[in-house]
């Protein structure tokens, strides 16, 4: 029992060395690279760095691979595995870099690398290059526009770009584009003169806002700005109008009852200071008798000047009378 178990635990033992040896010694890699590259492009010690440096190995060696037989001498081996321990994407680089030569775009290495750590995808840029996109301003939607006849017009444009490859590090994205395209859309449309100018001639908002240079600072070079649907909708300049008009008038009908108010107020002030000079009058007649007493007791007025006041009311009573009695057979002879 004592050998077989030594023995088991040897053949384990055995089956863990090798384990280790072939995990760390990538024989088949190595082997790959010899037949594709030939002795000393990538060694044992490579592979073996690689494992210990926590480096995927495959990438590095395919990278190398595909680097060399699309004619790209001078992507190393050093050069790939600094990119991979900086967070880059091998595969993306090298599949970018190779795009690029067949398709005759200068694009370096370093500008690769330098726009993959940029968090841009690499490859897509260079296909977007090659193959241009198009993409759509607004994209969802409309672009609402006002002519100076007070129309309003709805545009939608697609836009023709491609990758700028050395301004694609810093340069602005997409979204700065559309932007940009749509406030020159709504920027054309809004100097026309009528909106039925701008339906007979669409390209003319189009070569207005290409003629602006509005790709600059962003990472593509617009190829051509189409305007893709224009509609007509409503007349802008007459709700204005119409909302004018009915402010103006809520502000008359405002300031006509503020006068209104005003005027009530006024003229229960004038009420109130009628009966309070009535009061006065009132308040007045009122010493006069205590003024005729007072007059009586002091000798100042006799009885015959008393009658005579009286005689002299009474007489200019008795002509109010036939004043106004003459004036009411005026009025019905008037009437006649």
């Amino acid at each position: 029992m004592d050998m077989g178990f030594v023995s088991i635990f040897l053949l384990a033992a055995l089956i863990f060395v090798l384990f280790i040896i072939f995990y760390f010694v990538p024989i088949g890699m190595w082997i790959q690279s010899v037949v594709s590259l030939g002795i000393g492009k990538i060694t044992i010690i490579d592979l073996i760095r690689m494992r210990l440096r926590k480096i995927a190995p495959r990438l590095v060696v395919d990278g190398v691979i595909n680097s060399q037989k699309a004619g790209l001498e001078n992507v190393q081996t050093e050069m790939l595995e600094t990119h991979y321990l900086a967070g880059g994407q091998v595969q993306n680089v090298v599949a970018a870099l190779i795009a690029a030569k067949k398709a005759k775009i200068p694009l370096t290495y370093e500008t690769a690398t330098a726009i993959d750590l940029a968090g841009r995808d690499v490859l897509d840029a260079v296909q977007t290059s090659v193959n241009p996109k198009v993409i759509n301003a607004p994209a969802n939607g409309f672009l609402a526009a006002v002519a100076k006849d007070g129309i309003e017009l709805k545009a939608r444009a697609r836009v023709t770009v491609r990758t700028n490859i050395p301004a694609l590090v810093g340069g602005a994205t997409d979204e700065t584009v559309i932007a940009r395209v749509g406030e020159g859309i709504v920027s054309a449309i809004g100097s026309a003169d009528t909106y039925s100018h701008v339906l007979e001639n669409p390209d003319a908002i189009s070569k207005e806002v290409l003629s602006k240079g509005l790709d600059a600072g962003t990472a593509f070079e617009i190829l051509s700005i189409d305007i893709a649907d224009l509609d007509v909708g409503k007349n802008v300049g007459a709700s204005l109008q119409v909302d004018q008009a009915q402010a103006d008038l809520a502000v008359a009908r405002a300031k006509a009852e503020t006068r209104r108010a005003m005027a009530v107020a006024e003229e229960q002030e004038m009420k109130a200071r009628t009966q309070e000079m009535r009061a006065k009058v009132v308040e007045a007649e009122s010493e006069v008798p205590r003024a005729m007493a007072e007059a009586f007791r002091e000798g100042n007025l006799g009885v015959f000047d008393y009658y005579n006041m009286h005689n002299i009311k009474a007489d200019t009573a008795m002509r109010d009378s036939i004043a106004l009695g003459g004036e009411e057979s005026h009025d019905d002879e008037d009437d006649d």
